[in-house]
């Protein structure tokens, strides 16, 4: 599967049950990334994607279970590090912000199992700066 989050300087990602921030521009490149593919979520990540098209959209509270080889996977809520053998490829969408936090991604990219292979930086809809990178197996 390959991972999308979207993470604070602190690798923040929930604040009391609620996600840090959000950005349509975000929401609009997820969408060219997954393509034709799939791409899952629960219905709490679903609630930003209204009114884009979503036929490609797998909406299932289990979808961490679901989701397979090469498929894509927007995980705003869960920790991540019990299926990290699974994942193929990570991209961290960054605020280039601190938000309070009480969820943190847990999964180090910095460690030699993953590398750093694309980072790009691009003004979103309510963030003047949003950093993309993307990690692979290392």
């Amino acid at each position: 599967m390959i991972v999308i989050a979207a993470i604070d300087d602190n690798k923040g990602m929930m604040f009391n049950k609620r996600r840090q921030s959000k950005d349509s521009a975000v929401i609009k490149r997820i969408l060219s990334l997954s393509g034709c593919g799939r791409l899952w979520m629960n219905t709490y990540t679903y609630q930003q994607f209204s009114g884009c098209d979503t036929s490609e959209i797998c909406v299932d509270e289990e979808f961490l279970y679901k989701a397979g080889a090469g498929e894509y996977c927007f995980v705003e809520d869960h920790l991540l590090a019990p299926w990290e053998k699974e994942i193929e490829e990570i991209i961290l969408f960054k605020w280039n912000r601190k938000y309070p936090s009480d969820l943190w991604f847990d999964i180090d990219v910095g460690s030699p199992v993953w590398k750093l292979i694309e980072t790009k930086e691009f003004t979103g809809s309510s963030h003047e700066r949003i950093t993309e990178e993307v990690y692979v197996r290392g």
